[in-house]
């Protein structure tokens, strides 16, 4: 269901500073910070080129991944990252230090299937409220995404968070209400068959 871990490489910073960030950004490195587990934050550097695949490679911030410094190897899972909004260079990563029996908190991007089983066969129109989920997963079991079956939904449908089946252990964080995902309406100009027939 997830993407498989990986290993990234890296060294423990010494100096930690303005300057010494944009030394390392310079030399194709990227600075990062691994928090959490009632430890000390570790601060690191990694490739640029590594961490840019990941990104870009899809499922970064839903996969735990290990980091291997000065011989440690650390699981950790992406909680954010900083591109430079001009050249959509990686900045920094933080990584959440996680154990087998952590819970995480993350967003799930959600999958739709089965549009042509729906009143979207017929012109209806998904409108997606929510295209991520947070969910608490276990650290080691988040999902890649969630799926919403459209199948037999009508214009005027709404599809809760309960029409979700999630995976055992995986709980949406927002616990007191069945959230809307998306709904189906009718197309701005209105569906009407008998039109349509004359028209044709």
């Amino acid at each position: 269901m997830s993407h498989s871990s990986y290993e990234l490489k890296a060294v423990a910073r010494e100096r930690v500073g303005k300057g010494s960030s944009r030394e390392l950004r310079r030399n194709g490195s990227i600075p990062a910070v691994i928090y959490g587990d009632k430890q000390a934050p570790i601060s690191i550097v990694l490739d640029t080129n590594e961490v840019t695949k990941r990104i870009h490679g899809g499922g970064f911030m839903t996969t735990v991944a290990t980091i291997e410094v000065g011989g440690d190897k650390i699981k950790v899972l992406p909680k954010d990252y900083q591109l430079d909004p001009v050249r959509d260079f990686v900045l920094h990563v933080d990584f959440l230090r996680v154990s087998a029996n952590s819970q995480v908190s993350v967003q799930v991007p959600v999958h739709f299937i089965n549009e042509d089983k729906s009143a979207i066969k017929i012109g209806g129109v998904l409108n997606v409220v929510r295209h991520e989920v947070e969910l608490h997963c276990p650290a080691d079991a988040i999902p890649e995404f969630i799926t919403v079956d459209l199948a037999g939904h009508k214009i005027g449908d709404s599809l809760h968070i309960s029409h979700v089946k999630l995976p055992a252990g995986v709980t949406p964080v927002i616990a007191d209400r069945d959230f809307t995902i998306a709904t189906i309406v009718a197309p701005a100009g209105g569906v009407s068959e008998g039109e349509e027939a004359a028209e044709a």
